[in-house]
């Protein structure tokens, strides 16, 4: 068993989406009163929560940007460390062609890989993983955060914030979620990605649809069900896992048409379900009852903006964000 008493947590901010539907750096993009990010909020809320260190996942391209508008600001006492999400990274030779054309990253399962050398540094470590555009919430980070402490690093012993679904759409568009099923023990069975996921045109607010890419539809929930937004807490365990599928997703790749190999990512979710599904992993769905709101249209920055004013009007952050740290 880990000694409970020296566990230390990371945090992964992803960081390196190229944020096609926003139009723009979201990353970066000011929601707080004195110029934040809306992932300066999350860090804030995880060093609160007991989180002890936290990596970037970025680009090179916006590294600079990323700099000089976000590190910037962060505490000096804060313990961070940048990690690199590049085209070819983990492609070996034998796909090299599938590299050509194309301009999008591999998704955030690739993302994760890129990462492990800055959050292990040296040795097996627990941490969290979470989009750096979207907002979490205090209390999911500390359920996360205390899973983690008890946890022992070389186990497949994982967790998920498991958000209501109504409670993360956008009323600018479809929302990619992963749809989550579990056991009477709050205990994941599955996740299923869905790309596109709306509230039905016409309907009363509580019924939603996921599309197909040719528009059809694929499925229909209530919005009561369970859906990952990727805070998740993992172990080192989770990486050999990671690999070997990212393998498996490349050569089954090479087969695809040229249009699904341009658009095609590897999902952290799917990582996770198929753990799941063979038995050699389990992930603890921890309910989390806050809403989560982001960047995912550039529509949403305005209802950002104004949900982080409203946050701070209560108490809940300083303004600015560090002028306590």
């Amino acid at each position: 068993m880990p000694n409970h008493d020296i566990m230390k947590t990371k945090l992964l901010v992803l960081a390196a989406g190229i944020g096609s539907r926003f139009g723009g750096i979201k990353q970066v993009a000011p929601v707080g009163p004195a110029g934040e990010s809306i992932l300066e909020y999350s860090v804030f809320d995880a060093l609160g929560a007991g989180f002890d260190e936290v990596v970037f996942l970025v680009r090179k391209e916006i590294e600079e940007d990323f700099s000089r508008t976000i590190l910037s600001r962060l505490p000096s006492t804060l313990r961070y460390s940048l990690a690199w999400q590049a085209q070819d990274s983990f492609i070996l030779p034998e796909f090299g062609n599938l590299l050509v054309g194309r301009t999008k990253p591999w998704g955030t399962g690739h993302a994760l890989l890129c990462a492990q050398t800055a959050l292990e540094n040296g040795g097996q470590v627990a941490f969290a993983v979470i989009n750096a555009d979207d907002y979490y919430g205090r209390e999911a980070f500390s359920a996360v955060h205390d899973f983690l402490a008890n946890s022992d690093p070389a186990r497949n012993d994982f967790c998920l914030a498991g958000y209501r679904l109504s409670h993360t759409t956008s009323p600018f568009g479809p929302v990619s979620r992963g749809v989550c099923t579990m056991d009477s023990d709050g205990f994941l069975v599955g996740i299923e990605e869905h790309l596109s996921i709306a509230a039905e045109a016409g309907g009363d607010g509580k019924g939603f649809r996921s599309a197909s890419p040719d528009g059809l539809t694929r499925a229909r929930f209530t919005g009561t069900e369970p859906v990952s937004m990727n805070l998740w807490g993992f172990t080192s365990a989770v990486f050999d896992a990671g690999r070997s599928l990212f393998g498996d997703f490349l050569r089954d790749l090479r087969s695809a048409p040229e249009s699904a190999r341009l658009r095609a990512e590897f999902f952290l979710p799917g990582i996770v379900d198929s753990l799941v599904r063979a038995g050699q992993a389990q992930v603890k769905v921890l309910p989390v009852s806050e809403s989560l709101f982001g960047l995912t249209y550039k529509e949403d920055l305005d209802e950002s903006r104004r949900q982080i004013a409203r946050l701070c009007e209560v108490g809940r952050y300083p303004v600015p964000l560090w002028s306590l740290s």
